[in-house]
């Protein structure tokens, strides 16, 4: 039966130390890979006899702003279904060339997220097939789930903030 403890050496045997972070909150393994190295780790998830990663679940961006030179996370999410065990990995990229290897080639279902995630947060997929904008306006010059902005108009003066509990 495959395990965490499992998939954790088979990754370490084959990558080494440079995975790093993990941890197994709520028992899904998470982990930390190199950028560059993105699609050799979802290859071998995807390709090794006893992994068998072969359904991409999620995958979606964080907006981390101070963690300068790796403020966006991208998130990976895989299913191996013959087991019924998840994992979860994340590789970091600069705000100011966020370039990550598009994994439509492994994955069909990561073509759609990809655009997604290119839409909202401005992760440059090299690769992917079509990486434009998908849910917003073409027009828009901005990425709108980046942390770069204030959640309200702190110049609003219509607004009683008793009526938001904060009075």
């Amino acid at each position: 039966m495959l395990s965490n403890e499992i998939i954790q050496q088979k990754l370490t045997d084959k990558f080494g130390d440079v995975l790093t972070d993990w941890h197994v909150p709520y028992g899904m393994l998470t982990f930390t890979a190199p950028n560059e190295l993105n699609l050799k780790v979802l290859q071998f998830l995807f390709d090794d006899a006893d992994l068998k990663f072969n359904f991409l679940t999620d995958l979606q961006a964080v907006h981390y702003p101070d963690n300068k030179g790796a403020e966006l996370a991208v998130v990976y999410h895989l299913h191996n279904w013959v087991d019924n065990i998840r994992i979860r990995f994340k590789v970091f990229a600069d705000i100011n060339q966020p370039d990550v290897f598009s994994a439509t080639a492994l994955y069909q279902s990561a073509n759609f997220m990809e655009r997604e995630t290119y839409d909202f947060f401005g992760v440059n997929f090299v690769g992917h097939p079509n990486l434009i904008r998908i849910l917003n306006v073409d027009e828009m010059d901005y990425f709108p789930l980046r942390k770069e902005f204030p959640l309200e108009d702190q110049t609003r003066i219509d607004k009683d903030d008793e009526m938001f509990g904060r009075g």
